[in-house]
């Protein structure tokens, strides 16, 4: 219950906010987007490994994943074929999913989006694949150079997907909450005539680059 309610509060911020205030670790590679641009996502990792052009996992995933939960799949970067599709979006939208982070592909992607579930990939690919092959459910995944563990929180809107440790919520959510209100201040003063190479002590760097 406390990792929920921090996990909430942390999702009024900005994926770029959080990725910031944990020290510039854990943003996904920028190839994985949302298919919306008003889509947000938050919540404990539900983690599956399938093999490229096969689903099978997925289905099995949904019969374990809890309430809340994002389904985070690594397809292996495969976007000729996607895995997921309209079907699966309405069990796991019954299931209470929060949501899909995939690296590969989807399809459906209109009706996916008129449901209003969010999703996060690689690509889009008309292809269907295979229901064979298997897999593995709540192992660590490697997505760029970001691990992300089972039950690790993910946050994901517009800008990308950020990974935070499960145990690092608390301190990155105080993190993200100073540098707001540092940023607040920022804007503020700036109305009032400051500039950015002042606030962010820039000025030694410039002229170090002869740029005074």
């Amino acid at each position: 219950m406390i990792n929920k309610n921090l996990c909430l509060q942390l999702s009024q911020f900005g994926s770029a906010s959080i990725y910031e205030a944990q020290g510039a670790t854990g943003a996904l590679d920028s190839g994985i987007k949302p298919l919306s641009h008003t889509m947000q996502v938050f919540g404990p990792a539900f983690t599956v490994d399938i093999r490229p052009g096969d689903n099978l996992m997925l289905h099995y995933a949904l019969l374990h994943i809890q309430p809340g939960d994002v389904l985070v799949v690594d397809a292996k970067g495969f976007i000729e074929a996607g895995p997921w599709g309209d079907i699966l979006t309405e069990q796991a939208m019954v299931k209470g999913v929060a949501g899909l982070v995939i690296n590969g592909a989807v399809r459906d992607a209109h009706t996916i989006k008129s449901l209003g579930f969010p999703v996060f990939c690689r690509g889009i690919s008309i292809k269907g694949t295979a229901k064979k092959q298997p897999g593995k459910v709540n192992v660590p995944l490697c997505m760029g150079d970001t691990v992300i563990h089972p039950g690790d929180y993910l946050f994901g809107d517009e800008d990308g997907v950020v990974v935070v440790p499960k145990q690092d919520l608390s301190t990155v959510l105080q993190a993200t909450q100073s540098r707001e209100h540092t940023e607040e201040m920022y804007r503020e003063e700036i109305q009032q005539g400051a500039n950015t190479v002042d606030l962010l002590g820039l000025r030694d760097t410039l002229k170090q680059l002869n740029l005074a």
